[in-house]
C-alpha cells in the first residue's frame, strides 16, 4: 500500500473553523504530543492529599476562627447565666424555709429582752443553736438601737421627738430585721427618734 492509499483509508479529521482536515491520529502542526503532555501533569499521592488536609486544619480560615469564637462566647453566656440563676434559686428555696424561722427567732428576742436567756440554761442553750444554724444558712440580722433610720431597711412604727438627736435616728428595735444574702427578707419595725423643730 502506497502513502495515498493509506491516507485514503484512513478517516479525515476536519477542523469546522477553519476546514482543513487531517488524518485521525495524525498530530495536528504545532500541537503538544501526548507524551508532553503526560511529563508537563504532576501526579497527586494520597500523601499530598493528606498534607493538604492537614495544612488546612492547622491554618484555619478567618472564617473559622470567627465561627469558633461566637461558639465560646455563648457557650460562656449560657454558663453565667446557668450559675447565676441556680444562685437565685438557691437563696429563694433557703429563704422560704428561713422565713418559717423568723417568728421563732421573733420569740427568742422577746425572751432576751426579758432575761429569760440569762446564765446556761437549756433554753439559752437552743437559742444560741438555733440562731448559728440560721446564720450558716446566711440570715443576717440588722436594726440596731442607736443608727441612723433608713426607710429602706426600717419600718417606723412610732416617731417621738427627742432634743438629743439631729437626724431620724433608731430609738429602739421592736422588731428585728432579716436579710438572706442579696435580700431583704423582712424590714425592721423600729421606733424613731426625731429632731425637734
Amino acid at each position: 500500500m502506497t502513502d495515498e492509499n493509506q491516507n485514503q483509508d484512513e478517516p479525515v479529521v476536519r477542523d469546522p473553523s477553519t476546514g482543513s482536515g487531517q488524518a485521525d491520529g495524525a498530530p495536528e502542526e504545532g500541537a503538544p504530543e501526548a507524551s508532553d503532555l503526560i511529563e508537563d501533569e504532576t501526579e497527586l499521592t494520597v500523601d499530598d492529599i493528606l498534607n493538604a488536609a492537614n495544612a488546612e486544619v492547622q491554618e484555619p480560615s478567618d472564617e473559622h476562627l470567627a465561627d469558633l469564637k461566637r461558639v465560646t462566647a455563648e457557650y460562656a453566656n449560657y454558663r453565667k447565666r446557668t450559675e447565676a440563676n441556680r444562685e437565685i434559686e438557691r437563696e429563694r428555696a433557703v429563704g422560704a424555709a428561713v422565713s418559717v424561722l423568723l417568728p421563732v427567732l421573733d420569740d427568742l428576742d422577746r425572751a432576751e429582752k426579758h432575761g429569760d436567756l440569762e446564765g446556761d440554761s437549756a433554753f439559752a442553750t437552743i437559742a444560741a443553736k438555733l440562731r448559728a444554724a440560721v446564720e450558716k444558712l446566711g440570715l443576717a440580722a440588722f436594726g440596731e438601737v442607736g443608727e441612723p433610720f433608713d426607710p429602706q431597711r426600717h419600718e417606723a412604727i412610732f416617731q417621738q421627738p427627742s432634743a438629743d438627736v439631729e437626724v431620724d435616728t433608731v430609738a429602739d428595735v421592736v422588731e428585728t430585721g432579716y436579710t438572706l444574702g442579696g435580700v431583704q427578707l423582712r424590714a425592721a419595725k423600729v421606733v424613731v427618734s426625731t429632731p425637734q423643730a
